[in-house]
């Protein structure tokens, strides 16, 4: 009987989608695979931060030409009340092949989660209803303002935002 629990308990937990990719010698450098549900969960976070969330992709020339400044940001306030987000929408067959090389080579130390999930005509308009889905995109936000922005950054206007949250 033992045996049979035990393997139950394995089998219930294997099928948890969970997926944690360690993209350097620092095991604080992963990348983890969220469905919307999950992410849900980061973007209904109330406290004394403020959420930087950012949605890009490895194919979105915008969006790669904008991820340095929110590398930034994610540098200046790093041990501060800023949590910087970079939520890739690259698909997710591409995680070892393409994100992660990415990653590594453009020295990205922000938080990286890859959204898997393939009901966007569900999550889009959770995270902003009048976002269409077009990248980049960014959702700022602490417990007493929230902002959706479907724009390109510059490092000035970022920070700009920035400084109305703070």
């Amino acid at each position: 009987m033992k045996n049979i629990l035990f393997l139950l308990l394995i089998v219930i937990y294997s099928c948890k989608k969970e997926v944690k990719v360690i993209i350097s010698s620092n095991e604080n450098e992963v990348i983890e695979v969220y469905n919307y549900s999950e992410l849900e969960l980061i973007l209904n976070t109330i406290d004394d931060n403020t959420y930087v969330i950012n949605f890009w992709a490895t194919w979105c020339a915008p969006c790669v030409k904008e991820l340095p400044y929110f590398q930034e940001l994610h540098n200046t306030y790093d041990k501060g009340n800023v949590k910087v987000i970079l939520v890739s929408l690259d698909f997710p067959d591409k995680l070892e092949s393409q994100l992660i090389p990415f990653v590594v080579k453009k020295n990205i130390t922000a938080q990286v989660i890859l959204l898997d999930d393939p009901n966007e005509n569900i999550w889009i308009p959770k995270i902003d209803k009048s976002w269409s889905g077009a990248l980049p995109a960014t959702l700022i936000y602490n417990k007493n303002k929230r902002v959706f922005y479907e724009q390109s950054f510059t490092k000035e206007l970022l920070f700009k935002e920035i400084e109305k949250f703070i």
